[in-house]
């Protein structure tokens, strides 16, 4: 039994390393381009995204490189009839099936783990690298396209020379309670402060405009700072649920439950507050549609904070539903032929698992399903699995 359940392993390790490099290694790559394209980062900064991107591209890569495996080895025991002498030796087929199981819940654990990675530390230090490389990344398009822009800061200018950029025109649009700013200068030069995370705007002989009505002359040199991260075009989802590490998401749910609390408590109050003053008026006033709208806001974070760590778990432990399918199926089908089994088995996962595990996700998002509905794919896939395996064992 023990050379059995080492031969299994052996079988299966070398195909999954081999598959899980390849693929993980294609998908850095797609991973790395598609980042430096959208930011247009410097090469160096490419070279400090790649360990961040690694947790990411791994994620994704270990459930289908397991399935790669599992149905490239048992396709071949099956194809050989070696199977068949299993069987002829009085042995039950679990024997060469139990190793790979027990291997597909160790990875499904560690799959668990690379989700909340690559969505808590991986992303985070992949926008780090593009917030700190602010100054680089506008300089790099300014000499190439003559234009720098994120959602809060853009920039023209006619040309660059060195570090110095002629005639810059600066936009800063409307923020809150800040007006909407025009800043045109002689000439500037951009630099960045990690200290104290800005980027700092070096302006000659300035000229500063606010909402186009307010100008102010500036001659001399002229400092603007500029937050880093508002200066990116980074994505500043940081403090969504899907970014959040595991351990994070059960303090995050008390809060925006007080949160909703709070803000139901308002509405409450006003309401209350308006009928007894006969401000019928304000009752309909366009201001209790916006506060709807933050109750709406306000709900969808929260239910999105209660399905997040089930996404991930089951997300992770999809490495065991793909496994618990695709060991009997690929013994069931007989076929010696790596592809032709891998699709015939991956068939049924695209069109059921992760149809349902869309449903799910956004069923949980919109309030119509409890987070625990993302679960869905993989019972199915368990269901299925069991009934090929109970196949393969009896006959």
């Amino acid at each position: 039994m023990h050379i059995l359940t080492r031969y299994v392993l052996a079988e299966l390790a070398k195909v999954f390393l081999i598959s899980l490099a390849a693929l993980t290694l294609m998908m850095i790559i797609v991973g790395v381009v598609r980042e430096a394209s959208q930011q247009s980062l410097p090469p160096a900064q490419i070279v400090q995204l790649l360990p961040f991107i690694l947790p990411d591209a791994l994620r994704v890569a270990v459930p289908v490189t397991l399935l790669m495996a599992v149905t490239s080895v048992y396709g071949r025991f099956a194809g050989s009839n070696e199977v068949v002498a299993v069987k002829a030796l009085g042995i039950s087929p679990m024997a060469i099936l139990w190793p790979t199981f027990i291997l597909a819940v160790l990875l499904s654990l560690g799959t668990v783990v690379l989700n909340d990675l690559a969505v808590s530390w991986g992303r985070n230090g992949a926008r780090g690298v593009v917030i700190d490389s602010v100054e680089e990344i506008a300089y790099s398009m300014l000499r190439t396209k003559k234009q720098y822009s994120s959602a809060n800061f853009s920039i023209h200018v006619q040309g660059v020379e060195g570090r110095r950029l002629l005639k810059p025109t600066i936009s800063i649009p409307e923020r809150g309670s800040t007006p909407a700013t025009t800043i045109t200068a002689d000439e500037a030069e951009l630099a960045s402060d990690h200290v104290n995370h800005v980027l700092k705007i070096i302006l000659h002989n300035a000229t500063v405009s606010v909402e186009g009505r307010v100008r102010a002359q500036l001659p001399g040199v002229y400092e603007k700072e500029i937050e880093l991260s508002d200066a990116s075009r980074a994505s500043r989802m940081s403090d969504t649920p899907s970014w959040m590490a595991l351990g994070r998401i059960a303090p995050e749910k008390t809060r925006q439950k007080a949160a909703i609390e709070r803000h139901d408590d308002d509405r409450a109050a006003r309401a209350a507050y308006q009928m007894l003053c006969g401000d019928f008026e304000g009752l309909t006033s366009p201001e209790w549609e916006t506060r709807s709208r933050q109750q709406v806001t306000l709900q969808g974070r929260l239910n999105r904070l209660y399905l997040e760590p089930h996404r991930r778990w089951s997300a992770g432990f999809s490495c065991l539903c793909f496994a618990w399918v695709g060991a009997p199926l690929a013994i069931l089908l007989r076929k010696s032929d790596f592809l032709a089994v891998f699709f015939l088995c991956f068939l049924p996962i695209l069109v059921v698992y992760y149809p349902l595990l869309i449903y799910g996700i956004d069923g949980a998002k919109g309030g119509t399903l409890p987070g625990y509905g993302v679960w869905a794919g993989n019972l199915v896939l368990l269901a299925c699995g069991e009934w090929l395996r109970r196949r393969v064992v009896r006959y």
